[in-house]
């Protein structure tokens, strides 16, 4: 059968339609995406203006025009941290029900590196033994370890990519002083939940997903996406140390003329590095592979379960 995830999140609105059935591998059909940039559009109280609100239905409208055009027999909405934190979040998730039908189901960051954490076990298997898995999104950070397709523990910290880009570096390129107090913050919040990670062991495995590891993955030297899924990619801290002062010197149009650098995401470029350096130094991580599954996958793989289950 032909799915749909619809994929609201704080940097993009993204529908990915896949070909699936339980007991097989879901194979992408087909990819809409939209820079919405919502966590950028809060107001001072923190809620998602009326035009952030006219701007998201239209993109969700486009969306299942997609879906339609698609052939998809079954959507799967889902929204992430910045409608989950918006002050008016009941308000546009009402507006979005009642003007395009769609019903967003609101995960929690815990979820979401649950779900994570099962895409990532189904793409490596058993045999990568006790994962730890890392995933920087626009508006959250989450990490999650286990052995099994559940993890022993999952955590989801305040610190994606957009939100710090927004709230701590105002400048282009940022000054210094807003750089470093930024690398204490982050190193601040990961280490509180070290602690509760360390006393289940070292994993045998760790892994990244998510645009921002697949990024500093490309400036590091790593394949490129048009060479397939399939290809091995690695992020060494070694690597990503070098690069740090180097992006936290670049503007943003200086960063988005690396390679595999998107426009869109240039300006968030340096703040991803810093979560990704800090949680890879303060979990020991001397390098880590590159997963191209991640939370869209692990939402289409948990409905397939259901399906499976009758």
């Amino acid at each position: 059968m032909r799915l749909g995830v619809l994929d609201v999140g704080s940097n993009t609105v993204h529908l990915l339609v896949v070909d699936a059935h339980p007991g097989a591998c879901p194979l992408p059909a087909h990819s809409h995406k939209a820079d919405l940039r919502l966590a950028q559009l809060l107001d001072e109280d923190g809620a998602i203006g009326p035009d952030g609100v006219d701007r998201l239905i239209a993109v969700v409208h486009d969306a299942l025009r997609a879906a339609e055009d698609k052939g998809v027999e079954d959507l799967l909405p889902f929204a992430t941290s910045a409608v989950r934190e918006a002050a008016n979040a009941d308000d546009v998730l009402a507006r979005v029900r009642t003007e395009t039908g769609v019903e967003l189901t609101v995960l929690t960051g815990e979820e979401e590196a649950r779900l994570t954490f099962l895409a990532v076990r189904r793409w490596f298997g058993w045999s990568a033994g006790k994962l730890l898995v890392l995933d920087i999104g626009g508006g959250s950070l989450e990490i999650a370890y286990g052995i099994d397709e559940e993890p022993d523990t999952a955590v989801s910290l305040p610190l994606g990519a957009g939100r710090l880009t927004t709230a701590r570096l105002p400048g282009d390129p940022p000054d210094p002083d807003d750089v470093r107090a930024l690398r204490r913050h982050v190193r601040t919040e990961i280490a509180r939940t070290v602690g509760e990670f360390s006393r289940f062991g070292a994993p045998d495995h760790v892994v990244a997903t998510s645009k921002t590891f697949r990024q500093l993955a490309r400036i590091s030297g790593a394949a490129r996406s048009a060479e397939g899924p399939y290809v091995q990619r690695e992020l060494k801290r070694a690597s990503l140390e070098a690069w740090v002062p180097r992006l936290a010197a670049m503007t943003t149009a200086e960063r988005a003329e690396l390679p595999g650098v998107s426009e869109g995401r240039a300006n968030q470029l340096l703040a991803g590095a810093l979560v990704a350096e800090g949680a890879m130094d303060l979990f020991h991580v001397e390098s880590l592979e590159i997963c191209p599954w991640a939370l869209r996958e692990g939402v289409i793989l948990r409905r397939l379960d259901h399906m499976g289950q009758g």
